[in-house]
């Protein structure tokens, strides 16, 4: 069989990547495919999602498939392009921010904040500018868990403040601005205002992914953020237990509600690690995470382990995944992070989110 372009873009095609979930060539991911080199084609895929530690698995599929349809090796790169995606009806992406991902959970004490924070490390290293704005007024907690809770920002023009700099985030949080001893004694309007001003008196600069650790519950606070800051898409932290759930499911169809795409759940403690043997327990239950996704047709990106690494890490400043690049649990990190911004680029795999019908019953 000779090589044309007909049958290298049709074979291209043929190979559906898990994370895209779709032909490359339909997926819009192939840049350019030559065949000018004698027995060698080139090809350049674009991937719409940060890939750094998945760029090389791909070349290497891609080839393979290649090799087993055409016969031929080739040459193939793969790099990445992040766009803006869409976000609710009469609302704009920010200056300065691509795509915004809002963190949420229906209650709290499942592990919500420590999640964003790794959620967006792993972001960054994958290759992305990545920024967490840390939206629990009541609670702040990004500034500790990212080693600057002695940091302040500064206002050089006294209208917008500069972002604080973690482990090469951007980072904003409420909790830069007052004591950390203070509480926020406020009510839902001027929590809501502080938070407004926080994200949109910030100067952001260049970021791919803004992560919004939003506070937990799903009251009148959440719902008018999520209504007014223009989301591109939402993830779910649960535990596998059956009260977590419930909040879950509340927070998840709160998104659907105000037409914010979720772009999956993630399963936080889904077992216990004991440190001395390494044994699993399900100490919370199984399988909750996914009754959840499979119900409402979204995509389970992930279960974590409930670890005393991973809270020691975040106390001190250094989470997880800079802390531990290597480790099992920084590379579940990284899958979550890649699924996330693949389901955001490409929707869901297999199709669209299905259509849910929410009452006020």
């Amino acid at each position: 069989m000779s090589l044309t372009q007909e049958s290298l873009m049709a074979a291209l095609d043929g190979y559906v990547d898990p994370l895209i979930g779709r032909g490359l060539v339909a997926a819009g991911a192939v840049k350019s495919a030559e065949t000018r080199w004698i027995g060698k084609p080139c090809i350049t895929l674009e991937l719409g999602f940060p890939a750094a530690g998945y760029h090389d698995t791909l070349a290497t599929a891609v080839r393979r498939h290649l090799q087993a349809t055409l016969n031929t090796d080739a040459d193939v790169q793969v790099g990445w392009r992040i766009a803006s995606h869409a976000v609710q009806k009469n609302l704009q992406p920010l200056p300065g921010i691509r795509n915004v991902i809002a963190v949420a959970s229906g209650k709290g004490g499942v592990g919500k904040s420590t999640v964003a924070a790794n959620l967006a490390l792993a972001l960054a290293a994958e290759g992305a500018r990545v920024g967490v704005l840390d939206a629990d007024i009541y609670g702040p907690s990004q500034p500790r868990m990212l080693g600057v809770d002695k940091e302040r920002p500064t206002s050089p023009d006294g209208k917008r403040m500069h972002p604080i700099l973690a482990h090469g985030l951007q980072v904003m949080s409420i909790g830069f601005l007052i004591d950390e001893e203070q509480p926020s004694i406020w009510r839902g309007p001027m929590a809501t205002q502080a938070l407004s001003q926080l994200l949109n008196e910030t100067d952001w600069q260049n970021l791919d992914y803004l992560v919004v650790d939003l506070p937990p519950g799903t009251g009148d606070i959440q719902l008018t953020l999520s209504q007014r800051v223009p989301i591109s898409g939402a993830i779910i932290v649960t535990t596998p237990q059956d009260i977590a759930l419930l909040d879950a499911r509340k927070g998840l169809a709160m998104f659907q509600r105000v037409e914010v795409s979720v772009l999956g759940v993630v399963e936080n403690m889904s077992y216990h690690v004991c440190s001395n043997c390494g044994h699993h327990e399900a100490i919370f239950g199984e399988g909750g995470g996914a009754r959840l996704s499979s119900q409402f047709g979204v995509e389970l990106l992930g279960q974590l382990p409930l670890q005393a690494s991973i809270r020691l890490q975040a106390d001190g400043g250094k989470p997880t995944v800079v802390a531990e690049p290597g480790s099992d649990t920084a590379q579940r990190y990284r899958d979550i992070a890649r699924k996330a911004a693949a389901r955001l680029a490409y929707g869901a795999v297999g199709g669209t989110f299905p259509d849910i019908a929410i009452s006020d019953d």
